[in-house]
């Protein structure tokens, strides 16, 4: 294989995350291991790499970025921070994602859902918005939701819609 072969070769998208904890002690039950947000993130990267920082907060803090960047005074199970407005091709996406640990043990509690499954179904589901995929239209969350059970089959998860 020459040179100019091995720069026509596709590459495998890659990942950079880091994984911040901002939580009293009462909170850390349940919570995620850096290795295990990795891999369920690993696992929704799509054609482009992305480096992200993952912030898993408590309650108060959940509920002040809920509310100051999209105008929702509680605090949410996720969110998604994207910072590209226009991406370079061959540049890796960059965002946050922020994990509420409270309200994602509270729902998978509600929900009878195992909390890593529920935990690894955010993750994807965040990783795939920092990609550009959305749910405003019944069109988009259809094919979103497709490809989140397909990603958490792969990783050996039911279906999170059932």
């Amino acid at each position: 294989m020459s040179s100019t072969d091995t720069l026509l070769q596709p590459t495998r998208p890659t990942l950079a995350l880091t994984v911040q904890r901002a939580l009293r002690a009462s909170e850390r039950e349940g919570v995620p291991r850096a290795p295990d947000l990795r891999r369920w993130a690993r696992a929704a990267l799509r054609d482009r790499s992305v480096e992200a920082a993952v912030r898993i907060v408590g309650e108060d803090e959940g509920r002040v970025l809920n509310r100051d960047y999209r105008k929702r005074d509680y605090a949410t199970n996720v969110l998604t921070f994207v910072y590209d407005d226009a991406p370079v091709p061959g540049m890796p996406l960059f965002g946050d994602i922020v994990l509420c640990a409270p309200v994602v043990v509270r729902e998978a509690r509600e929900q009878g859902k195992p909390l890593d499954a529920h935990f690894a179904h955010l993750m994807v589901h965040a990783m795939l918005h920092l990609q550009g995929f959305d749910h405003e239209t019944a069109s988009e969350a259809e094919e979103m939701e497709t490809l989140e059970t397909a990603i958490l089959a792969t990783l050996g998860y039911g279906n999170p819609y059932t």
